[in-house]
């Protein structure tokens, strides 16, 4: 059957793992794209395509990619279209996507928020639309009430450097079950060759209370956002590197290319761009270091692939792709050996989006390890490879590299209060992978040992790392 409470466990051991002791544990969402005024309003849902699909723009983009690619027209995607003909075109889109991570997340979506154990179907439209919207119009279904419903103990948003944290704070006065946590995610502040820099950094000077014309103001102005951001309960940043080359520069270099942004010239050379994220990076993680904080680098990453998407539609819409900068890893490294030099580098989790790059830097990052405990981890299998084999590939790389039983497990990277049935399906992959390894005698048959390893993965690592819960 479709998703039976053993999908994906084989084994007597897998079962006893997952049944036993994974399946219980809470969630720790430590990178997210929720957005924490909704959550603070907590407003209900009309239908199910405004919570599943797109609610006035914002949604689930790993289910637009696939309808487009059914040829569904945009207006029933992203745009203003009939909820219920989006949702239709869904679930004509769901039945051609077997084998497809969104098939297998759809249906255990419906099953754990609304019991629908129904398949998705065209002969199934009308049932599910009706039963999931009947439970949509009671208070259990709010946005906060969903996070609790899924033992959801804190989320890390993704907010940029000049947000005022209104509702965070907002959030943390109120008696909720879980946190809601800023994350630093600074990408806008070495985008030199953006149109919109100089505006940026204006408002950058604005919430800091001081004047930006050179790199050293700029570095002043960052730092008193970096202690705003601990200040509201932040201890984890997030760099959006697509790419990056590393590239040492002196003051008055950086300060040249500064003023150029600051003008509005956008004809940077590649060395200039590098020498600037550079010194930018060099100085947050100085920062991050002193906080105590968790760097996270989301790395080699297309965005907007297309022109026409992102003239039309607008960024963050699903148009984004696997990157292929091929010296990628030798660039971080010499960032690091840099840092480290100078004894600031950060607790770091470093992810990419094209796994060739996945062994390269699990070897690399144990030439950086020390001081705490897994220092620097291999991220979890993110964005495309959020997948049965992605995860898989991801969890024995790590194991192979480094120390398994020190990971701080999955997240979501998701704008959908129903995507977290995703740290089900990742806790079903973990226990299968570690229940082979037993039926292999690579691990012994031993219970207590395991319960360890797997509640550590599932959430004790995540609490303990990052402390969040520093109480328990």
């Amino acid at each position: 059957m479709l998703l039976n409470e053993n999908f994906l466990l084989e084994s007597k051991w897998v079962k006893e793992l997952f049944h036993q002791f994974a399946k219980k544990e809470p969630i720790i969402d430590y990178h997210c794209h929720l957005e924490p005024r909704t959550i603070l309003e907590n407003k209900r849902y009309k239908n199910l395509t405004q919570v599943w699909l797109n609610d006035h723009g914002v949604g689930d983009h790993y289910k637009w990619r696939l309808m487009r690619a059914n040829g569904v027209s945009e207006a029933l995607i992203s745009g203003d279209g009939d909820d219920y003909e989006k949702f239709v075109a869904f679930v004509q889109t769901i039945e051609k996507a077997p084998g497809n991570p969104i098939y297998e997340w759809s249906h255990l979506e419906l099953r754990r928020y609304f019991d629908i154990d129904l398949t998705i179907t065209k002969e199934n439209v009308e049932a599910i639309w009706q039963q999931a919207n009947q439970k949509l119009q009671m208070d259990a279904y709010r946005p906060q009430e969903l996070l609790k419903m899924m033992r959801v103990k804190a989320i890390c948003t993704t907010d940029d450097p000049i947000d005022d944290l209104s509702a965070h704070e907002a959030l943390a006065k109120e008696q909720n079950t879980f946190k809601v946590l800023p994350t630093f995610r600074p990408d806008a502040v070495w985008g030199i060759t953006d149109r919109y820099f100089s505006e940026y950094i204006k408002k950058l000077a604005a919430c800091t209370q001081q004047k930006i014309e050179s790199f050293t103001e700029l570095t002043q102005a960052l730092t008193k956002r970096v202690a705003y951001f601990h200040e509201k309960g932040g201890r984890l940043a997030d760099q959006g590197l697509n790419t990056y080359f590393y590239q040492l520069a002196t003051e008055s270099e950086l300060n040249a290319i500064l003023t150029k942004a600051l003008q509005g010239q956008r004809a940077f050379s590649t060395k200039e761009i590098a020498q600037f994220t550079t010194a930018v990076q060099c100085h947050l993680m100085k920062c991050y270091y002193q906080y105590g904080w968790t760097m996270q680098m989301h790395l080699n990453a297309l965005r907007n692939d297309s022109v026409t998407m992102k003239r039309e539609i607008g960024i963050n819409a699903g148009g984004d792709s696997m990157g292929d900068q091929a010296n990628l890893v030798s660039n971080i490294v010499a960032l690091f050996s840099d840092v480290q030099e100078q004894g600031f580098l950060p607790k770091t989790i470093l992810y990419s989006l094209n796994p060739s790059d996945w062994l390269p830097l699990a070897t690399a990052m144990q030439s950086f390890q020390g001081e705490v405990v897994q220092k620097l981890q291999l991220g979890c299998a993110w964005w495309f490879n959020d997948t049965y084999e992605g995860m898989r590939n991801q969890l024995t790389i790590m194991a192979q590299q480094s120390l398994l039983a020190n990971f701080t497990g999955m997240l979501t990277d998701s704008r959908s209060f129903l995507s977290y049935p995703r740290h089900e399906y990742f806790r079903r992959v973990l226990c299968q992978l570690l229940g082979e390894w037993v039926e292999q005698g690579r691990l012994p048959e031993d219970e207590l040992y395991l319960e360890n390893i797997v509640k550590a993965i599932c959430y004790k690592n995540a609490r303990d790392y990052f402390g969040f819960f520093k109480s328990e």
